[in-house]
């Protein structure tokens, strides 16, 4: 796993998090705890969203949060997937495409680096 520090913002306060990064999927998740302990809740979602996984169809639901910071980069009004992970292993969520969409990278893993450039607008 290849681990990636962010930070969330909500009604309550921010949360550091510990995410992995993961080019497999299309979308940020975060884990319910995280996203209760800041605030919102299922009715704060927008739309009910599901999950293909080995243990078939899960359900979570899609929120907008005001800020959510990783990479060096920051970005407003972020559409965040809320989920729960079967085998948590530590992690928060998975840093998704939805984030990394807005960068070039290289993924060095002997180094334990990755490199990043953001994509100008």
């Amino acid at each position: 796993m290849i681990l990636v520090e962010a930070d969330i913002r909500g009604p309550n306060g921010n949360a550091p998090l510990k995410l992995v990064l993961d080019t497999g999927s299309w979308q940020t998740l975060i884990v319910p705890d995280i996203i209760d302990d800041l605030g919102f809740n299922p009715r704060d979602g927008e739309v009910i969203t599901g999950v293909y996984s080995a243990i078939g169809k899960e359900q979570g639901y899609m929120i907008r949060v005001p800020q959510f910071s990783a990479l060096g980069s920051t970005v407003a009004d972020f559409p965040i997937h809320v989920f729960d992970l079967a085998d948590r292993y530590g992690i928060d969520g998975l840093l998704g495409l939805s984030f990394l969409s807005r960068f070039n990278y290289t993924v060095r893993s002997a180094e334990g680096m990755i490199l990043v450039e953001e994509i100008s607008a």
